[in-house]
């Protein structure tokens, strides 16, 4: 496997920055062992003009069969494959083995580098593709590279066997280094769509973390996620789950349309704004500390965010999770199962459908349904509001739901077009308040409304909300205003 990293001159920076940033001397050729055989760096030109930086990893192939790891379907397949000679995930191992100061931004003689945009050319002769040329410019085009892309056949001698699935790959920008080792990290094995090791969660960190500066911002993460992670869907919805959560922006694509629009909201550097899901997190948790509410049922729990979260504040003796995807439930398992002992305790998760009545959901002091109402067809509203204000009736009951005249100052969304591709509608200011009056008066309730998020002056909050409160909830309300009034 090779790769070779080419640095010119530029107004702003010298080919031998490509040196101080590697940490290996352009004078003298370094070897390293690895797992899978040895790695050399060298540099094979070097002058006044530009840099070159070649990392060499020859695979032993004998040690690479005897693997447990490697063993195949058949007798023969572990001798018979392509992995010594292809660049795929070896050879990211060994980029982080070799080149890891570079590749975690560390430069302690030369620090103002780290940042330094420099004009770099990234060659590797011998990259597979499993998915053609075409997957080779998704990946890379999106992160500001020129690419070029050679196909290569099977054998020039032999031209009616076809091509290869094995590309000549040329990559150009002016890019940091950093940011460079990171893309070639994380995207040889998704183009290879392969690892040489096993996959387990520990992989969803180094997914994120290498991918922290670029990953939610581009529009194949759904399919990097996949192919980085072997295609263990838990995995992948776990790391996806993982960038929403840090308020990272989620672009449309056809393929990955159930994210949600609004976390396309990019907080730029200049600005300190809370993501909106981490606000409606804290407004809830306000909401539940003002009124005493120890049992709490999170009804549509999803992944889990809120729950986990409640179970970390020590107001919550108790929360349920309910929803109706298993898939949906086994992350909130995954994250409920990180929290600390006393905390996880704290937290059950039941698989249930919010329109049938459920006396699962009885005796709580809390129900929340935050950003739920909106999944529903219509039709079956009536049959959500008997199970939860007719028979779950919990003293509070907390709803959010997307206020769809502040639809209007979200970028990247069409006019008509709602947040996410599973809403079966969005209500403007009006038809919630109304929805909301309607539903407290049948089913003995008083009703409040809040705004969570940034208001805009014309269209209002992203997130508009409704207090549920009867019986004790209402005292305790009251009680509440009465202090805050003194």
């Amino acid at each position: 496997m090779l790769l070779l990293i080419d640095c010119t001159a530029t107004d702003t920076s010298h080919p031998l920055d490509l040196s101080w940033l590697a940490h290996k001397h352009p004078d003298r050729a370094q070897d390293f062992t690895l797992s899978q055989g040895t790695a050399r760096v060298f540099y094979p030109h070097c002058d006044a003009q530009r840099c070159t930086l070649a990392l060499q990893v020859e695979v032993d192939p004998v040690a690479l069969s005897r693997s447990s790891s490697h063993r195949g379907t058949t007798p023969l397949e572990p001798y018979v494959n392509d992995r010594p000679y292809v660049s795929s995930s070896m050879l990211s191992t060994a980029i982080a083995q070799v080149l890891g100061s570079a590749l975690n931004g560390r430069c302690d003689k030369r620090p103002e580098l780290v940042d330094r945009p420099l004009r770099l050319r990234a060659v590797l002769p011998v990259v597979p593709s499993r998915g053609g040329d075409s997957l080779v410019h998704k990946l890379f085009a999106p992160l500001g590279y020129t690419v070029r892309a050679t196909r290569l056949s099977l054998d020039d001698r032999f031209t009616e066997w076809g091509d290869s699935p094995y590309f000549s790959l040329e990559l150009s920008a002016t890019i940091t280094l950093r940011a460079l080792l990171e893309h070639l990290y994380v995207l040889l094995p998704v183009l290879d769509d392969a690892q040489h090791y096993w996959v387990g969660e520990g992989e969803v960190d180094k997914l994120l973390r290498k991918g922290e500066r670029w990953l939610a911002d581009h529009p194949e993460r759904a399919l990097v996620a996949a192919r980085f992670l072997k295609h263990q869907r838990a995995l992948k919805d776990l790391a996806l789950a993982r960038l929403d959560e840090d308020g990272s922006p989620e672009p449309a694509t056809e393929d990955d349309s159930e994210r949600e629009v609004e976390q396309r909201w990019k907080r730029s550097e200049k600005s300190d704004r809370i993501p909106l899901d981490a606000q409606r997190r804290e407004w809830v948790r306000d909401v539940l500390a003002a009124h005493g509410a120890r049992r709490v049922v999170d009804l549509g729990c999803g992944e889990g965010k809120l729950v986990t979260y409640l179970a970390q504040h020590s107001q919550v003796a108790h929360i349920t999770g309910v929803d109706v995807s298993p898939a949906c439930l086994e992350i909130a398992q995954k994250r409920a199962d990180k929290l600390g002992p006393s905390q996880r305790e704290r937290v059950a998760l039941i698989q249930g459908s919010l329109v049938y009545r459920d006396a699962r959901l009885q005796g709580f002091d809390a129900a929340t349904l935050i950003e739920v109402i909106e999944h529903v067809e219509p039709e079956r509203l009536p049959w959500l509001e008997d199970a939860v204000f007719a028979v779950a009736r919990a003293p509070l009951v907390l709803v959010s739901t997307p206020n769809r005249e502040a639809n209007a100052a979200m970028p990247g969304l069409s006019p008509g077009a709602m947040r996410h591709s599973d809403h079966r509608f969005e209500w403007d200011r009006a038809t919630f308040r109304a929805w909301s009056d309607r539903v407290a008066k049948e089913h003995g309730y008083t009703v409040t409304f809040a705004d969570v998020g940034e208001s805009h002056p014309e269209y209002g909050p992203p997130t508009q909300s409704a207090i549920f409160t009867r019986g004790t909830a209402q005292r305790a309300n009251a009680n509440a205003n009465e202090e805050r009034a003194v």
